[in-house]
């Protein structure tokens, strides 16, 4: 396995952006204008987890990766969350079958380059389950599947962040 830092890739929709965000208090909402759909998206997101999303990926404990049909609109979802410009698993407009590929390949990517893997999504990491699952046991990746109406709490946190503590 590589030295480098884990990569997180991190979805989204049902992940940061959820109608239940909030830990222990009403989400911040904010609105974010999307390119590619011509839409103004209402995220519902808690502020601590945004900002340790930030400090994880400042500090160098991780290389947090957007992997998520926002791709293409990262920079408003960095705007909006006051975030650095973050790494892109891809930057094509994507949805549907298309999505799911592109973020199993960028998992595939992290793993063939010997960096662990941190994958939180709420849809891909279930459905492609079968393909990851020897990552997680070897201890290549930690795989993460939030509640698409809850997105990632506490407990999520606390498991990335003794994933980072790992050799």
């Amino acid at each position: 396995m590589s030295s480098e830092p884990p990569v997180w890739l991190l979805d989204v929709d049902g992940v940061v952006n959820a109608f239940r965000a909030g830990w222990y208090a009403a989400p911040s909402v904010v609105q974010v204008y999307s390119a590619a759909d011509a839409y103004d998206y209402r995220i519902r997101y808690e502020p601590r987890l945004v900002e340790a999303i930030r400090r994880i990926h400042v500090s160098g404990q991780a290389t947090v990766t957007w992997c998520t049909t926002w791709c293409s609109d990262a920079a408003a979802l960095e705007h909006a969350f006051d975030l650095p410009e973050l790494p892109r698993a891809f930057n094509e407009p994507v949805t549907g079958t298309a999505a799911s590929q592109a973020k199993l390949a960028a998992a595939h990517r992290v793993i063939a380059s010997g960096r662990r893997l941190i994958w939180t999504d709420d849809v891909e990491v279930d459905l492609h389950a079968a393909v990851c699952a020897p990552w997680a046991a070897d201890g290549r990746a930690l795989l993460i599947s939030p509640n698409a109406t809850r997105g990632l709490r506490t407990e999520h946190l606390h498991r990335i962040e003794r994933f980072l503590q790992q050799p």
